[in-house]
C-alpha cells in the first residue's frame, strides 16, 4: 500500500469513526474516536479468529505506519503550538513558579516513584531488568495528555486560572517527559551513539541540552515570529508564518540536538497572541482549532487501532493493570507534595488537586514513547508496550468519562467557595 493509500484509508477511518461518535455515543471527541476505532480493531481481531484472512492484511497495513515516528515528526509540533496557542499566557505567568514546578519536579518525582515500583513489581513477578530501564517506564507513563480533559474543563464553566493550571503543567510536563525519555533511554545504552550519558553528571547534562537548549530555542524562535507577525496585516501570511515555525523550527529543533516539543510549547506562548492582526485574530485562532480537532482525532483513532499490532499476553496484561494504581499514586503524590510546599491548599480553588490528579489523563506520547524503545531492549520491550497500552485505555475511557462529573463537582465548590485572589 502507498504513503497515499495509507493515509487516505487512516483520514477516512477517522472520519468514520468521528461521525459513529457524534451520532451515536456522543462522548467527548478524544474519548469517543478512540472508543470506536477500538471496537473497529477488536472486531477485526475476531473475524481474524474465525478466519476471515482479511485480518492479517490489516494488521500488516498499519504495521507500515510508524506510530512514534508519525507522532513526534508531524502530529506532535502542531498538537502542541495549538495548545500553546490557546492558553493565555499572561494567565499563566502569573501562576509560572507552581506550573514549572508542577511540570519539572512533579515529572522527574513520578518517574522515580514509577520506575522504582516497576522495579520492584517486574523482580516480583520473575522479570530482572535494570533500574534505568524501569525508571524508563516511568518517564513514559508520567507526562500527560490534558486535550481530552480540557474540554470537559471548559463545559463545566471552571475558571480560567484552574484550566490555565491543568493546561500548562500538562503542555509542559509533555516536553519534560519526552527530554527525560531521552535522557534515560542513553543512560540505559539504548540512546545511540549521538545521546549516551554513562553517569549521574553527563544525564544532568544531556537534560540540561535538551530541557534548557528547548526553551532557549523556542523563545528565540518564538520572538523572531513575534516580529514577523506584527509587520503585516494578512491572514495568509500570519498563518503561514506560525505553520512554518511548527514545522522548520521543529525539524531545526531537532537537527541541534534540543527538545522540540518543549520548543514549540514556548513558541506558541510567546509568538501569536498579541502579534496577530486584531481584524484577522478570529480566523487565526478558528484554523488552529480546527488543525488540533482533526488531528487530534487522528491521533486517537491511531490509538484505538494499536490493539491491532499490539501483542497481548497475560502476564503483561496483568502488569499493566497492577501499573494503573502505581501510576495514580504516583500522580498523587508528584503533585501534591509541590502543591502543600508552594502553596497553601486554602489559596489553590476547590477541587484542584483531584482535577490535577485523576485529570492526568496519559494518551498518545505514552504510547509513541514505549514504541520508540529500540528493539535491543529485549522481550521487555513488549511488556512495556503493553502496560503503557492498558494504563493509556483506563485514563482515557474511566478517567476521562468520570472527569465530567468531577468537573461539575469542582464548579459548584467553586461558586461557593470566596474568591482566590
Amino acid at each position: 500500500m502507498s504513503a497515499f493509500e495509507l493515509v487516505s484509508v487512516l483520514v477516512t477511518l477517522t472520519a468514520l469513526c468521528s461521525y459513529l461518535n457524534r451520532r451515536f455515543l456522543r462522548l467527548e471527541a478524544s474519548i469517543g474516536v478512540m472508543l470506536v476505532a477500538m471496537m473497529v480493531g477488536l472486531g477485526v481481531l475476531l473475524l481474524g479468529a474465525l478466519g476471515w484472512s482479511g485480518a492479517q492484511d490489516a494488521r500488516a497495513t498499519l504495521g507500515q505506519l510508524p506510530f512514534d515516528q508519525v507522532l513526534f515528526q508531524g502530529l506532535l509540533s502542531f498538537l502542541l503550538f495549538a495548545g500553546a496557542l490557546s492558553l493565555d499566557s499572561v494567565a499563566l505567568w502569573r501562576q509560572r513558579t507552581l506550573v514549572l514546578t508542577l511540570a519539572l519536579l512533579s515529572t522527574v518525582l513520578s518517574t522515580l516513584i514509577v520506575g522504582g515500583l516497576t522495579y520492584l513489581l517486574l523482580g516480583a513477578f520473575g522479570l530482572e531488568i535494570s533500574l534505568p530501564l524501569a525508571l524508563l517506564f516511568g518517564a513514559i507513563i508520567s507526562p500527560t495528555d490534558p486535550v481530552a480533559v480540557l474540554a470537559l474543563l471548559k463545559k463545566a464553566g471552571l475558571p480560567e486560572r484552574v484550566q490555565t493550571l491543568v493546561a500548562g503543567e500538562s503542555l509542559l510536563n509533555d516536553g519534560v517527559g519526552v527530554v527525560l525519555f531521552v535522557v534515560l533511554l542513553s543512560v540505559a545504552g539504548l540512546g545511540g551513539a549521538e545521546h549516551h550519558a554513562t553517569d549521574f553528571l553527563g544525564a544532568l547534562q544531556l537534560f540540561a541540552l535538551e530541557a534548557g537548549g528547548g526553551v532557549l530555542f523556542g523563545a528565540l524562535v518564538g520572538l523572531v515570529a513575534y516580529f514577523l507577525l506584527s509587520k503585516v496585516d494578512d491572514y495568509t501570511v500570519e498563518v503561514l508564518v506560525t505553520l512554518a515555525v511548527v514545522t522548520g523550527g521543529y525539524a531545526l529543533a531537532t537537527r541541534l540536538g534540543v527538545s522540540g516539543p518543549l520548543a514549540m510549547v514556548i513558541a506558541g506562548l510567546i509568538a501569536p497572541n498579541r502579534a496577530v492582526s486584531p481584524k484577522n485574530k478570529e480566523l487565526f485562532e478558528g484554523f488552529w482549532h480546527l488543525t488540533e480537532e482533526m488531528l487530534n482525532a487522528l491521533l486517537f483513532v491511531l490509538v484505538g487501532l494499536e490493539v491491532l499490532i499490539v501483542s497481548f499476553s497475560g502476564q503483561a496484561l496483568l502488569l499493566g493493570i497492577i501499573a494503573i494504581p502505581i501510576a495514580l499514586l504516583a500522580r498523587a503524590v508528584s503533585v501534591g507534595l509541590p502543591i502543600q510546599v508552594l502553596r497553601k491548599p486554602s489559596k489553590l480553588e476547590p477541587y484542584s488537586l483531584r482535577l490535577l490528579v485523576w485529570g492526568g489523563l496519559r494518551g498518545g506520547i505514552a504510547l509513541a514513547l514505549a514504541l520508540a524503545i529500540p528493539p535491543e531492549a529485549g522481550p521487555i520491550r513488549e511488556t512495556f508496550l503493553v502496560m503503557t497500552y492498558v494504563g493509556v485505555v483506563f485514563s482515557i475511557v474511566v478517567q476521562g468519562l468520570t472527569m465530567n462529573r468531577l468537573a461539575a463537582r469542582a464548579s459548584e465548590a467553586i461558586a461557593r467557595a470566596p474568591m482566590v485572589k
